[in-house]
């Protein structure tokens, strides 16, 4: 079974059903949820799901969003490990390289984001919600 990374802005994207990606981004998490594909997110994002949330809609959405996610992702750690060899990588955007290397180690063998240009010297392969879906799900 795939184990698939979800970047922070795919989960957003259900979670405050954000058009037009929100489509693409809930049908990748229904095909985790039924058990085609493994789940993973960093730990960051948890914490970054939460901030966002809770500042679009209140502490009870948050949780709820957060608990859901839960539920159908393993959460991939961001360890000393991580930060290290995140600081070793030339990506532009720092978080990125973390959230890159928090998925290499925890296992996953592709990267779902929607910013696939910042993951240019990604290791993994990495492909936009609908790209996913088109090479992994309507084949």
């Amino acid at each position: 079974m795939v184990q698939v990374f979800l970047d922070t802005n795919v989960i957003l994207d259900v979670l405050l059903e954000r058009a037009p990606h929100v489509q693409a981004a809930a049908q990748i998490l229904a095909e985790i949820e039924v058990g085609r594909f493994i789940g993973i997110c960093s730990a960051t994002t948890f914490t970054t799901v939460y901030y966002v949330l809770h500042r679009a809609r209140n502490d009870r959405v948050a949780r709820e969003g957060l608990r859901m996610l839960l539920e159908f992702c393993r959460v991939a750690p961001v360890t000393r490990e991580v930060i290290q060899s995140a600081l070793m990588l030339s990506f532009p955007d720092f978080e990125d390289a973390v959230q890159h290397e928090a998925a290499r180690l925890a296992g996953a063998e592709v990267i779902v984001t929607r910013n696939v240009k910042d993951f240019a010297e990604a290791q993994l392969p990495v492909y936009s919600p609908e790209a996913f879906l088109v090479h992994y799900v309507q084949k």
